[in-house]
């Protein structure tokens, strides 16, 4: 097995595993003879692969350290950055990481960087050195430092001074409030090592009465819907909404600890009992910033990404802070950073670039929260993806919790996605799938309403229970959504200047009747009454409402379901005269349509995103029927 099998075999595993990696924090590399190779900065170590490390030229990574003594702190950053890309021999167009001249001073084979909180808990203890000589004696502490070369240049003079005394190069590197650095031959002594000093860490929190996970109290849900939407609004750029996700309440950390902390959740939390545009305002002129976390002490933590993965990472950046600052009690309690440190790590080059790397490309929807109902399968499924990848993060709510799940999964990669289940036509379901939808990304800013039914058959023998059925989901259901929805806009429209959609996926049989299909049709007509309706009502609350009429989806089950769809009944109900199999009635529907095709779900979503786009509409029914149906 090669060297960077090995080494890409254990960053994936401790990339994989909380405890050791949240994020992009951490680094690795592996060494022969000649060449560095190292991780790239931006590259998670989870999912790093063996193509993706940078090739260094081991002898011009070392004239990092043979700089002119003259040079100040800047001019040496610089100049470093300058000798690395020099240094660079892969043509992979990544950039490596700005720990690469520390990879290089511990030679070893393998060298594995890591920000456990665990570890963390010690390097950012007021009592850390102290205990750190007494549990790890072997090992190299090296006091706070700013990062990039200026810590490489600290640790190659104490590593001269460690050598000195020792005989040998340290393989175990503690830096003040950033992590730990281990280095050695073989896979297996990295993996023995790191357990030794995680195992000798979690005896010392036990002894202290500290638990391995942090404690939280219960979300106050109230606090939650009342708070969350506002938030997206105050913490935006004043018209586009940032994704809020809130957490039970704990103690977040009441300063800047590590820099991964600084660079995901920023250096400081807003704690407050009320939290208002006017606190927000203030804590921005002191800080220069916005908080990304919002600690309501007691209620809940509010925090903030552009996006749903955004936000996410702040969650975890922050409960580790919160870890952190917890597990040092242990050791004196928590030494924050430096005014001057803090200020080095927000501006620097860096750290913007491996936000940038790590923060994707943007697209039409990037930042949008959409909830589509029905999401599980055929056309909301189709739809679903079409949002995904126009940047949505898309909510998947469905009476079929696993397939929405599941569904979930599949465009999981395309930006955030999440899942819940709702009945429609029970009201206390649709709250419960809104209140869900608020804890977990703060409001909703485009809801697509595509759950429906169908029960085809002749008004001379239709039972009033297909009857009841279908319009109890197909009219009733719309309203209900809506119903609980608008309020969620409307409370985060007052925080933000912008425009929230409600878009309900009709049907070409909302425009035109549909024979022996009464209760579909009827019901179809009928929310589109309801849509221009809840337009002029709703404008008010800069909530536009508008309906998309699409044409015939032969692809779904709706239609092609070999049991229950649409064509097997229209064959069984004799709509089609002459019709023998499912493909006559096939044929005839698509002959019907001047495009000769049906209607496929990235149709759907055109229409869906000109609805979201077009600031000046709204009670609109959009055909999208390959010219079947034209309005007058």
């Amino acid at each position: 097995m090669s060297n960077l099998t090995i080494i890409r075999e254990l960053s994936n595993r401790y990339g994989s595993n909380p405890e050791f990696v949240l994020a992009g924090g951490g680094n690795t590399s592996c060494k022969d003879e000649k060449y560095l190779y190292v991780k790239p900065s931006g590259v998670a170590l989870a999912k790093v692969a063996e193509e993706d490390f940078v090739k260094l030229e081991r002898e011009a990574v070392r004239r990092c350290f043979e700089m002119p003594e003259n040079l100040s702190g800047a001019e040496r950053e610089a100049l470093a950055g300058r000798l690395l890309n020099f240094a660079v021999v892969s043509t992979t167009g990544r950039r490596p990481s700005v720990e690469a001249p520390l990879h290089e001073l511990m030679p070893f084979t393998f060298v594995v960087h890591l920000h456990p909180a665990m570890v963390n808990g010690l390097t950012c203890g007021r009592d850390g050195e102290a205990v750190c000589r007494e549990l790890f004696p072997e090992a190299l502490w090296l006091p706070a430092t700013d990062p990039g070369f200026i810590l490489a240049n600290a640790v190659y003079q104490a590593n001269l001074a460690y050598r000195e005394r020792t005989g040998h190069p340290a393989s175990v590197i503690f830096l003040q409030n950033h992590g730990v650095f281990v280095g050695a031959d073989t896979a297996d002594e990295i993996e023995r090592v790191y357990a030794n000093i995680m195992g000798k860490l979690r005896a010392r929190y036990q002894a202290a009465g500290i638990p391995a996970e942090l404690e939280c109290g219960e979300l106050d849900r109230k606090t939650v819907n009342a708070v969350a939407p506002l938030l997206r609004g105050w913490l935006g750029d004043g018209e586009t909404p940032v994704t809020v996700k809130s957490l039970p309440p704990f103690r977040t950390a009441r300063g800047p600890l590590t820099p991964d902390h600084i660079v995901y959740a920023k250096s400081f939390a807003l704690v407050t009992d009320n939290p208002t545009r006017e606190a927000i305002e203030a804590f921005e002129r002191q800080n220069g910033y916005k908080p990304l976390v919002v600690e309501v002490p007691g209620k809940a933590v509010f925090c903030a990404g552009k996006n749903a993965p955004g936000a996410n990472t702040v969650a975890l950046l922050a409960r580790d802070a919160g870890r952190v600052q917890r597990f040092a009690d242990a050791f004196g309690g928590a030494a924050y950073l430096s005014d001057e440190r803090r200020g080095f790590i927000e501006n620097w080059e860096a750290e913007s670039y491996r936000r940038k790397v790590a923060g994707g490309a943007n697209a039409v929807l990037t930042g949008k929260v959409a909830v589509i109902t029905g999401g599980a399968q055929g056309f909301g499924f189709g739809i679903a993806e079409e949002l995904a990848a126009a940047g949505a993060t898309v909510v998947i709510a469905d009476l079929n919790f696993a397939g929405a799940e599941k569904a979930a999964q599949t465009i999981h990669a395309s930006g955030g996605t999440g899942a819940v289940a709702v009945n429609i036509a029970d009201e206390e379901s649709v709250a419960k799938m809104v209140e869900a939808v608020v804890e977990s990304f703060g409001g909703i800013d485009l809801f697509v309403a595509n759950a429906g039914v169908l029960k085809a058959g002749s008004v001379k023998s239709f039972e009033k229970k297909d009857w009841d059925f279908v319009t109890s989901i197909n009219y009733t259901g719309y309203f209900l959504c809506v119903k609980h929805v608008a309020p969620v806009m409307a409370l985060q429209n007052s925080a933000c200047s912008g425009w929230t959609d409600i878009v309900q996926v009709n049907s070409k049989s909302g425009l035109v009747g549909s024979n022996r299909n009464g209760a579909y049709a009827g019901g179809k007509f009928g929310t589109i009454g309801l849509t221009q309706s809840f337009a002029l009502e709703l404008v008010a609350d800069h909530i536009k409402v508008n309906s998309v009429c699409p044409g015939n989806f032969f692809d779904g089950p709706l239609w092609s379901d070999p049991v229950r769809g649409l064509f097997v009944q229209y064959l069984q109900s004799g709509k089609v005269p002459g019709a023998k199999t499912v493909a006559d009635v096939k044929v005839h529907y698509e002959k019907q349509i001047p495009m000769h095709r049906g209607c496929y779900p990235a149709d759907v979503a055109k229409a869906i995103l000109y609805a979201v786009m077009q600031p000046y509409e709204t009670g609109q029914a959009i055909p999208v029927t390959g010219g079947q149906v034209m309005l007058n």
